[in-house]
């Protein structure tokens, strides 16, 4: 199966009639200035951590047609479960910055209320949200609701038992789940090469899912075959995968090297495909942009990261001595010991 495209790598629209899509210049600026913008956050939030603001950080940066073009063909009503590197999508449904970072800063398990957004909190332990949406799913099945579920993962989590769980609970019970796979083709430093013998498009297959491969460097590509899947599972055509084929252009985290396990010539080839560029050579060729729509975002993204660099710095420290009391019913002596501890060590900091 070839990927879906509809933008290639030099800017040419290459219309599908499989998946007609009206391509506006509205459309493009906007799918444009979220992608943008995405990635101003995302090197912010970087810069942040090297400063020692941030304990961790995970990057985006190369995956944003994949996010923005999904979340945007979905209805504000679909509740979405992220896995943890969902910033551009996370934007695109209003989660502020300082939401998303106070999490990466250590003082919660999340920042945004889930239902406020329909936006799950982020899921760091690898595939754990498949089953949960799969689960949500069935609950919206038995209301009867107007809605679909739709999660996010890498190729990695593909291969955890959970993963393979859900898409087949999934299909047997036809609950109307969109699995959004982001194929980034590393799996920390295991190529996907290594990692499969079957693409997951087709191991979807296999458990009975409507499966598509899209390319995911392709915004309006990935737009175009979401709202379709979406309108598809929304009509009651039961579970379906998406497969997008796109690249992780940083480390997996910034406690990882990935000069160690991969290539320059692989990045610089993945780097020629950039999502943000191809769409820039259309609105150009088209004249769909000016120079004040350029300075406008320009100024936006300036302010963006400015908002993010103060939002980091200004999140209060964390209080967790609480924490203790809600583990147990009754608090152990080994817990007690534990608490009066981490009372001592914070007392002893300097402010």
């Amino acid at each position: 199966m070839e990927p879906v495209q509809l933008l290639d790598p030099d800017g040419r629209l290459t219309p599908d009639p499989r998946w007609p899509l009206e391509i506006t210049p509205d459309l493009c600026r906007d799918l444009y200035r979220r992608m943008v913008l995405a990635r101003r956050f995302d090197d912010e939030a970087l810069a942040l951590q090297r400063q020692g603001e941030l304990g961790l950080w995970l990057q985006s940066r190369g995956q944003e047609a994949a996010q923005v073009g999904s979340v945007t063909a979905l209805r504000p009503d679909d509740h979405v479960f992220p896995s943890y590197r969902e910033q551009a999508a996370a934007l695109c449904r209003g989660i502020t910055p300082e939401e998303l970072l106070v999490q990466w800063r250590g003082n919660a398990h999340s920042g945004w209320d889930p239902a406020a957004y329909r936006f799950h909190v982020y899921t760091l332990v690898l595939a754990a949200q498949l089953p949960q949406a799969t689960g949500y799913a069935m609950g919206v099945q038995r209301d009867g609701a107007d809605e679909i579920v739709a999660v996010y993962f890498g190729d990695g989590a593909s291969s955890q038992g959970e993963a393979s769980e859900a898409l087949n609970w999934a299909a047997s019970a036809g609950v109307p789940l969109l699995f959004f796979c982001q194929n980034n083709q590393w799996a920390i430093s295991t190529p996907t090469s290594t990692q499969m013998r079957a693409p997951l498009h087709q191991r979807a297959a296999g458990f009975g899912l409507d499966a598509h491969l899209v390319d995911g460097n392709d915004v309006l590509a990935v737009h175009a075959v979401t709202a379709g899947v979406a309108e598809q599972i929304r009509a009651g055509g039961g579970p379906a995968l998406i497969e997008a084929t796109t690249y992780r252009m940083g480390g997996h985290s910034t406690s990882d090297d990935p000069g160690r396990y991969r290539s320059d010539s692989e990045l610089d080839s993945w780097r020629a495909r950039d999502p943000i560029a191809r769409m820039e050579i259309l609105l150009d060729r088209e004249g769909w942009i000016d120079e004040a729509g350029r300075a406008a975002l320009r100024l936006e993204s300036d302010d963006l990261a400015a908002e993010t660099r103060r939002v980091c710095r200004a999140i209060p420290k964390g209080e967790f001595s609480a924490l203790f009391g809600t583990v147990l019913t009754s608090e152990p002596p080994h817990l007690t010991d534990q608490r009066q501890r981490h009372t001592a060590l914070v007392a002893s900091y300097l402010d």
